[in-house]
């Protein structure tokens, strides 16, 4: 992925309307009103973000390889990766927070993990179409 492709990208695109929504409601006191922390969310947003073009950059990169499994280890490290990144990010902000954890900021950060699975799948497989020996 060059420079300038990952601008065009619905993931990108995903992630800034995302962030702009987000701090709207924020400043807005609407994520106060119905007991949500903005900052969790954010930041949820920003992690997920990272590791999604993390992940994506490194199955895409598997598609080059004509050895079929490197395009399954990419995948098993990929998941990984993700897995423990989204895993270790949660534990830290449930040990700091301790009982001020807002919940329903993890909540809607687990749906924003769907939501970029979802984007990163279907980007993937668009690639995997226009490859011609997949």
């Amino acid at each position: 992925m060059n420079r300038r492709s990952w601008l065009r990208q619905p993931l990108t695109w995903f992630w800034v309307i995302t962030n702009l929504l987000i701090i709207y409601l924020d400043r807005n006191n609407t994520f106060e009103n119905h007991g949500i922390d903005g900052t969790v969310i954010l930041f949820g947003n920003f992690i997920l973000f990272v590791v999604s073009l993390f992940t994506f950059w490194i199955i895409q990169r598997s598609f080059k390889s004509t050895n079929t499994q490197t395009f399954i280890r990419a995948m098993y490290i990929s998941f990984m990766f993700k897995f423990f990144v989204v895993a270790i990010t949660a534990f830290v902000y449930i040990q700091v927070a301790k009982k001020e954890v807002n919940k329903p900021g993890l909540f809607i950060c687990m749906g924003l993990y769907v939501i970029y699975t979802f984007f990163e799948v279907r980007n993937l497989m668009k690639l995997l179409k226009q490859k011609k020996n997949a």
